[in-house]
């Protein structure tokens, strides 16, 4: 059975993403679906953490893991340009999120993401932030409007649980960017060092059965 990845927030885009994909299949096989939270923990509280638990359940989802990456995001802010916050800490999601799926076997990654909801969500910026990773990205909302999703979520039953105010935003600037460069992500990124802020996020890593 072909495995994906998903990155599992508290709002309302990734539960109906994990939802959909495990209708679909592969060499017809369903998809298993395992999910990867990211905590900011110590900057916000786990409310969105038991949120994320709560959502996998309904969808079905039998296996979370939690990174906290709070501090991580901290050094980005500290060190990169604002509007390209949002971006760096993408790729440093993806980039975590493919070392855990090739630790569980996943052949996929899964995400929310659908096109000019957020900054970072512009197709250029979908560009440079899915070129962190080599692992293929399955993105079954890409072209979804927000209400289309929201139906989606209210007929699943993820949509009650899902609604409150979003806490991934908590470090991020007020004016993202919505275009990029991978040539000046890159050159950004070499202001922190990546493979450092891989191990310490990693080393926070644990596992809720559901």
């Amino acid at each position: 059975m072909p495995k994906a990845l998903l990155l599992l927030s508290g709002g309302i885009d990734s539960p109906v993403a994990g939802h959909l994909i495990q209708k679909q299949k592969i060499a017809g096989k369903n998809i298993d679906v395992i999910a990867v939270h990211f905590s900011l923990e110590p900057f916000t509280n786990n409310s969105p953490e038991l949120k994320s638990i709560t959502l996998a359940a309904i969808v079905g989802i039998k296996k979370l893991i939690v990174v906290t990456l709070g501090n991580e995001e901290a050094v980005i802010r500290k060190n990169c340009t604002d509007r390209f916050f949002y971006i760096i800490t993408r790729r440093l999601m993806l980039r975590i999120a493919e070392i855990i799926a090739k630790e569980e076997n996943c052949s996929y990654l899964a995400t929310g993401d659908s096109v000019g909801q957020v900054g970072s969500q512009t197709l250029e910026n979908l560009n440079v932030i899915t070129r962190a990773v080599s692992i293929p990205i399955l993105r079954p909302l890409l072209t979804n409007t927000k209400n289309e999703t929201i139906d989606i979520a209210k007929k699943i039953g993820t949509y009650n649980d899902s609604i409150g105010p979003e806490m991934c935003g908590v470090l991020g600037p007020k004016h993202p960017a919505t275009t990029s460069k991978l040539a000046v992500i890159l050159e950004e990124e070499k202001k922190i060092n990546v493979e450092e802020l891989l191990r310490s996020a990693l080393n926070t890593k644990r596992v809720v059965e559901l």
